[in-house]
């Protein structure tokens, strides 16, 4: 029995415990999005490297001599990347939207180069389809196209402002702007596809009418499917998407290779170095498909681990994108956020037969220089607006690190502005009411004269 009046025993509140708890306390820092970041690109450009040496290595010790080659000239485009990185995250917003243009103009100057000469050497300079050789350096100006058209782009849309919901304000000068980078890149249907995300990632973060996005995918969608029809190779490897053993030994043989390098690893892999298919049976194993190679030497647990690095640079750079409280800023980590994890997604997904092969090398991992350069120039832009996010900021300027470390590293990023404070009311005091007394009849007046009547003196 329970007396009555007596208090019922409370029940206790439920909340996060054990890793979940340590996990959410970690989040809740104001530097977690920069530390995600930090740690998510570390770790896949170390899996890169020791990849990059794993699948060229027998190629060079059989051409150069040295199996060490290849990967000693991805590590001096790493060095190179780090320095990029360690520029872009040092450098403020201004001169992000200064560069923007400059950057565009340069891009299209040099795809079209490239699109009208394809083929021509004149002195140290000799351009290729996708390439523009300079003496030794061999530099690819689509992947300089992703960061400009991402720059320029999200400049336009903050300058437009709320201009943006009408298709008049977008057509002059984004989209004549836009249509001719893409048609500079006719001949990289993959680089094609990448641009793509990044411009309806930007127009969809901006907030454009739903109509308008819906009617730029539609006529990407149909630019996409002429460029497959126009060009034979690329019909080709459609149709042996479908069925490439079909033709496993002509247009389906790279995506065959690939699924058997994938099947053979198993759950834990043949072990790192010991994979067969690099052995000159899977072709470009050192770019395109190098997460077959992965897969094969690494098994499933080194895939998933490549997936989940890449799950949380998605997490991190969307973070980003959410808290911080500049429009350009915001569009830029959304847009970088889109073109690494969607390079991804395509990349990898052409390797497991998901998607059509498209030739877009693996973020971080694949080989190839200029593209390592800039992609940790881009991750040095997400470093640099994660260290402004609000709560950030604050925490920076709470502690700030010795004058030697922001010299060396970084400087302080911008306090946000405070919202300003609203000045207290004073309350109003309670009106009072009179008592009105009527005047005696000598007092009263008439209305409109003086004091008393005309002629009386007062």
């Amino acid at each position: 029995m329970v007396a009555t009046g007596a208090s019922q025993p409370t029940t206790p509140r439920v909340g996060l415990w054990g890793p979940a708890a340590a996990l959410r306390g970690l989040l809740d820092r104001p530097l977690a999005s920069y530390y995600l970041l930090l740690a998510s690109s570390a770790l896949l450009l170390a899996i890169g490297l020791v990849m990059v040496f794993s699948a060229t290595s027998v190629d060079a010790l059989r051409d150069e001599g040295n199996a060490w080659a290849e990967a000693s000239r991805q590590a001096c485009w790493a060095l190179v990347g780090l320095v990029a990185f360690w520029i872009t995250q040092r450098l403020p917003v201004r001169t992000y939207r200064f560069l923007a243009f400059p950057l565009l103009v340069v891009s299209l100057a040099l795809l079209s180069l490239l699109a009208v000469f394809p083929s021509v050497q004149i002195g140290p300079v000799q351009t290729e389809e996708l390439w523009l050789q300079l003496g030794p350096l061999q530099v690819q100006p689509s992947e300089i196209a992703k960061v400009a058209l991402t720059l320029w782009g999200a400049d336009v849309l903050v300058r437009k402002g709320r201009n943006i919901g009408t298709f008049r304000e977008l057509a002059v000068p984004l989209f004549p702007v836009v249509g001719l980078l893409f048609a500079t890149m006719y001949n990289d249907l993959g680089t094609l596809l990448c641009l793509l995300l990044i411009f309806l990632a930007l127009l969809f973060v901006a907030g454009v009418r739903i109509r308008i996005f819906v009617a730029m995918f539609g006529v990407a969608l149909v630019g996409v499917l002429l460029l497959i029809v126009n060009r034979s190779y690329r019909l080709q490897r459609f149709t042996s998407f479908l069925d490439p053993e079909a033709d496993a030994w002509g247009s389906g043989y790279q995506a065959v290779q690939g699924l058997y390098a994938v099947a053979d690893g198993g759950w834990f892999g043949v072990g790192l170095g010991e994979g067969r298919q690099k052995w000159d049976w899977l072709p470009h194993a050192n770019n395109d498909f190098i997460f077959a190679i992965i897969a094969e030497e690494l098994g499933v647990v080194g895939s998933v681990v490549v997936l989940t690095l890449f799950a949380v640079l998605a997490y991190a750079g969307l973070r980003i994108a959410r808290r911080v409280d500049d429009p350009f800023r915001r569009l830029v980590a959304a847009a970088v956020t889109v073109w690494l994890v969607g390079q991804a997604v395509i990349n990898i997904g052409g390797v497991v037969g998901l998607v059509p092969i498209t030739g877009l090398p693996l973020p971080f991992i694949s080989d190839g220089g200029s593209a390592l350069v800039v992609v940790l120039a881009a991750v040095g832009m997400l470093a640099s607006f994660a260290r402004a996010e609000p709560d950030a900021a604050r925490a920076l300027h709470a502690r700030p690190a010795g004058r030697l470390v922001r010299l060396l590293w970084a400087p302080l990023p911008p306090l946000p502005k405070e919202p300003p404070k609203e000045q207290p009311t004073r309350p109003r005091p309670a009106a009072t009411t009179r008592r009105r007394v009527p005047p005696s009849r000598g007092d009263r007046r008439r209305p409109g004269l003086g004091a008393g009547r005309r002629g009386d003196r007062v």
